[in-house]
């Protein structure tokens, strides 16, 4: 009886949580592009000026300033990543206007130290006094001072040019910018002759060492070429999205009537524990803040069919032992322990090839790995122990005592 309360219990407790928060959770799912509208584009990245590199450093900089721009005009959620060492990939999804938002992300990131001119309003900067250019490679640095707070120490190329700047904005702030965004405003403290000057402030490490990248990189500016392009219209994805949702249940509908007309009992312990797989890669998506595209829709659908494909070894490896004339506790042990090590073979090595697509493969072909490799272990959790354990307890409760409710004919039961 105490088994065949924890059964219900359980069943019960896990149904409501996902007949409850299903929907909710629905409503987070990020899509892609394919899914909901946008494009997306693939940048190589190379340095304005011949004879400089590009840096991991500047790479990742420059990518961080296409994600400002790309949120400063307003669109939604943009994703951009690099990708070997010289590509950014910019996705940015319900743009109405390509166009403009093309031109923008293309243009490279300008750092500029500006001055207040005259009728400018308190805390504004607009005239322009030294450009990225104008300063060493690589020479911001960041130092402590003798009270041990952090400090960025700074190199020009012209010194002259710096010193006359420093003399003429003497007690004035000289404020950095990073395209038209503020990133500082420090006061000059003196006349510095010899190209060096150290910027200082209420700052904590970690800020001063993101200025110190920033004028790294306004130092090594990159120029970005568009080599890949693809825009899906909203309504395109709408669509795709759709058509996509009603295959999904159509071929999830046959695979659970399939299921409990073939295996009878244990094929609904077996289409339960699916649905509680299901929902569970629905959670992990939403609380990892994953995002939903058509490759990882078809890995999605290809992970329940190795599920399924699990829990039919399984069962079909129980129903060949009562066939030899073993009692049902017997034949669920015998087949369970039998099918483990083939069902675990299969998902290892799916894994393997699935973490090798995700370390060498880029865009779709990463996100159609991850979402694979997320679905094997919740498989591996959800069908391969959870629902042994559920059926465990229905035959050690008495419940499952026939073998014609795992399917099994009389006539089929051979003698020992």
């Amino acid at each position: 009886m105490k088994r065949l309360m924890s059964f219900i219990v359980t069943v019960a407790v896990l149904m409501g949580v996902m007949v409850f928060t299903t929907p909710g959770l629905l409503d987070k799912v990020r899509l892609g592009l394919d899914l909901k509208g946008g494009f997306e584009i693939l940048y190589e990245a190379e340095p304005m000026q011949q004879g400089q590199a590009v840096t991991p450093a500047s790479l990742l900089k420059t990518a961080e300033s296409l994600e400002k721009r790309a949120n400063a005009m307003g669109t939604s959620e943009p994703e951009v990543t690099t990708e070997g060492t010289d590509r950014i990939r910019l996705k940015i999804a319900g743009v109405t206007d390509e166009g403009e938002v093309r031109k923008k992300m293309k243009e490279p990131a300008v750092l500029t130290f500006r001055s207040a001119a005259e009728g400018d309003a308190p805390g504004t900067y607009s005239k322009i006094e030294l450009v990225g250019s104008d300063f060493v490679e690589n020479a911001a640095e960041v130092g402590r001072d003798n009270l041990n707070q952090p400090v960025i120490s700074i190199k020009v190329k012209d010194k002259a040019k710096f010193a006359e700047l420093t003399k003429r904005l003497l007690g004035q702030n000289l404020a950095i910018y990073l395209d038209e965004t503020k990133l500082s405003d420090p006061v000059v403290r003196a006349e510095l002759t010899d190209g060096s000057a150290s910027i200082s402030g209420n700052y904590t490490v970690d800020e001063a060492r993101a200025l110190a990248d920033t004028i790294n990189l306004g130092a090594l500016p990159l120029k970005l070429t568009e080599k890949y392009s693809q825009s899906v219209g909203a309504t395109l994805g709408k669509q795709s999205l759709d058509q996509t949702v009603k295959a999904g249940l159509a071929g999830s509908l046959i695979i659970l009537i399939f299921m409990i007309g073939m295996y009878r009992l244990p094929g609904v312990l077996a289409s339960f524990a699916l649905l509680l797989h299901t929902w569970l890669l629905i959670l992990v998506f939403v609380i990892a803040d994953f995002t939903l595209t058509l490759p990882g829709i078809a890995a999605f659908i290809l992970g329940i069919g190795m599920a399924v494909d699990a829990n039919i070894i399984t069962n079909e490896r129980i129903r060949e032992e009562m066939r030899s004339g073993k009692s049902i506790l017997s034949s669920v042990k015998a087949g369970s322990k039998s099918s483990f090590r083939t069902v675990m073979d299969a998902n290892i090595t799916t894994i393997i090839v699935a973490a090798v697509m995700f370390a060498f493969g880029t865009g779709a072909v990463k996100g159609f790995a991850l979402v694979l490799i997320v679905e094997i272990v919740l498989s591996i959790a959800t069908n391969l122990y959870f629902s042994r354990w559920l059926l465990n307890l229905l035959v050690k409760a008495g419940t499952l005592n026939k073998p014609k409710q795992f399917g099994v004919k009389e006539s089929d039961i051979r003698a020992l």
